[in-house]
């Protein structure tokens, strides 16, 4: 493909999508993702913003690291110290980019960077000249350009071009416009730009309006040809651009879109299970795409239409997307060969045997308890697996519930903290509410329970459970997940997790949007 029709695919999951409250990541977790982002053809990943804390630092060096096929980005305000730390978080990086920003609008300039107009296009130019000493990669963003004025865009676009950006962001950073709108200034920037041309157009969309991949896709319209976005438009506040829509909607529309994206569609249900699973944040069932319902008919007039010819009802194949209906059927049989192949397939892969070993004895306890394994219940093994191998200060020993008529419920619990067996019992609401103080009352976290949530993996009276808990606790969040066909015991393993998290080393963590 010619620059002219390629769109770039700029995936800001594990920077912007991590802002989400609850949604942040291990930097192992952050590695997973971004392999699956890798798998799927995306062209840039944004792993995170290095000066935010050691271990947003770590994790950018680590994805940094692990990555071969697609660019590495950190994010940098338009400042030297944040410049120089992503710099050495990518120095590993096969092809690393600095992602640099300054706010444009008058709004921003005057109540939160509290300068005036030529000292902003003085400070862009000065993080563009810097971020070029360490690569020729550089993207420069006008943060709320939605809200700029013209003129002055257009000034400073001009000028950070000159200074050695090859990448010009313009976002919505508060979901404020329409897609007309926003096509507009896009159409503006591009005619009035004078070197415009030595550069690529990005966009970067807020959904606070419901518009962010309506705002993304207008933009492409009018000559952007990147565009930044989340997988299931994970992001602050209403999130951010869908990746799986704007990129299906390119592909399914090339009929108006003289350009494509050139990823592998087929990967996106998997991605997106994945970066569901390690957040927590569930899918919602008439999600575009990746919905449970995306692709089901219960009209009668849809199912007579769809039989007897796809297209009537069906603009897009679902197997283009990754749902199919051909699956490998997994029980207490199955060998590890088969699991780890099956696992392949659907995008996860295992960096260690011991990894491997602790998904497959939980996969083995599982088909204990079911007859069939679908692979919605593999990746929630993974995941599970995963959280508990990164995060062991606190273990399940044993539980022990009672629930009956007329008497408060009672729960018995057996952990290990730090190697020493410790047990503790005490009544609740229900169950669940009874075990958690249970386990509370022997780990002493001060934490306040923010959010308890459980979604089935697959139909079934035998089907797993999974369970998001969220904790807080002195402003800082964490989320935990648990999966089990006993939804009690995922209920505890949800909290344990969401403990284990809760009780790491906290470092300071900057907002990219702080204050200058």
């Amino acid at each position: 493909m010619s620059s002219n029709n390629k769109l770039i695919i700029f995936d800001t999951t594990l920077r912007d999508g991590e802002q989400s409250p609850g949604a942040s990541m291990t930097k192992e977790e952050k590695v997973r993702i971004a392999k699956a982002l890798e798998k799927m053809k995306v062209d840039v990943i944004e792993a995170g913003f290095p000066i935010a804390s050691q271990g947003d630092f770590e994790g950018v060096q680590m994805v940094a690291r692990s990555i071969t096929d697609s660019i590495v980005c950190g994010l940098a305000r338009a400042l030297d110290k944040d410049i120089d730390r992503v710099g050495e978080a990518l120095k590993e990086a096969k092809a690393g980019r600095i992602h640099t920003f300054i706010a444009t609008s008058p709004i921003h300039m005057q109540h939160k960077l509290r300068m005036q107009p030529d000292q902003v296009i003085e400070q862009a130019v000065a993080a563009v000249k810097r971020s070029r000493r360490y690569t020729d990669d550089v993207e420069f963003s006008a943060e709320d350009a939605g809200r700029s004025e013209l003129d002055f865009l257009c000034r400073i676009i001009e000028a950070v071009i000159d200074a050695g950006a090859t990448t010009i962001n313009i976002p919505d950073t508060v979901g404020y416009n329409l897609p007309n709108q926003f096509g507009e200034l896009i159409k503006q920037l591009i005619e009035r730009v004078p070197n415009i041309d030595k550069a690529i157009i990005s966009v970067h969309c807020h959904n606070d309006l419901g518009m962010a991949s309506a705002n993304s896709l207008a933009a492409v319209l009018n000559g952007a040809r990147q565009v930044e976005c989340t997988i299931n438009g994970l992001g602050e506040r209403a999130g951010n651009a869908s990746l799986e829509e704007v990129v299906m909607a390119v592909k399914t529309r090339c009929d108006l879109f003289s350009c494509e994206t050139g990823l592998d569609t087929t990967q996106i249900l998997s991605c997106s299970r994945l970066v569901s699973g390690i957040t927590g944040f569930p899918i919602q069932p008439n999600k575009a795409i990746v919905g449970a319902n995306a692709f089901a008919h219960e009209s009668g007039i849809h199912q007579d239409g769809v039989l007897k010819r796809r297209e009537t009802y069906e603009i897009m194949r679902a197997q283009d997307v990754g749902w199919s209906d051909n699956r490998m059927v997994m029980g207490k049989h199955s060998g590890r060969n088969a699991f780890r192949a099956r696992l392949k397939e659907l995008g996860s892969e295992f960096e260690t045997e011991e990894e491997l070993n602790a998904a497959f004895r939980r996969f083995k306890d599982l088909a204990d308890k079911k007859h069939e394994i679908f692979d919605e219940d593999l990746q929630a093994l993974v995941t599970d697996a995963g959280a508990i191998f990164e995060n062991e200060r606190i273990k399940l020993v044993a539980l022990k519930v009672c629930s009956e008529t007329g008497e408060r419920p009672k729960a018995s619990v057996t952990i290990t903290l730090d190697g020493e067996e410790k047990s503790a019992s005490s009544v609740g609401g229900g169950p669940v509410d009874a075990a958690f103080k249970a386990i509370d009352s022997l780990v002493q976290s001060g934490t306040e329970l923010q959010l308890y949530s459980v979604n089935n993996i697959t139909s079934g009276t035998d089907a797993q459970g999974e369970v998001t808990v969220r904790l807080e606790k002195a402003g800082r969040i964490v989320n935990g997940q648990g999966a089990d066909t006993d939804i009690v015991i995922a209920s505890v393993k949800a909290y344990i997790n969401a403990c284990n998290k809760m009780l790491e080393p906290v470092t300071d963590k900057h907002h990219p949007q702080a204050d200058v």
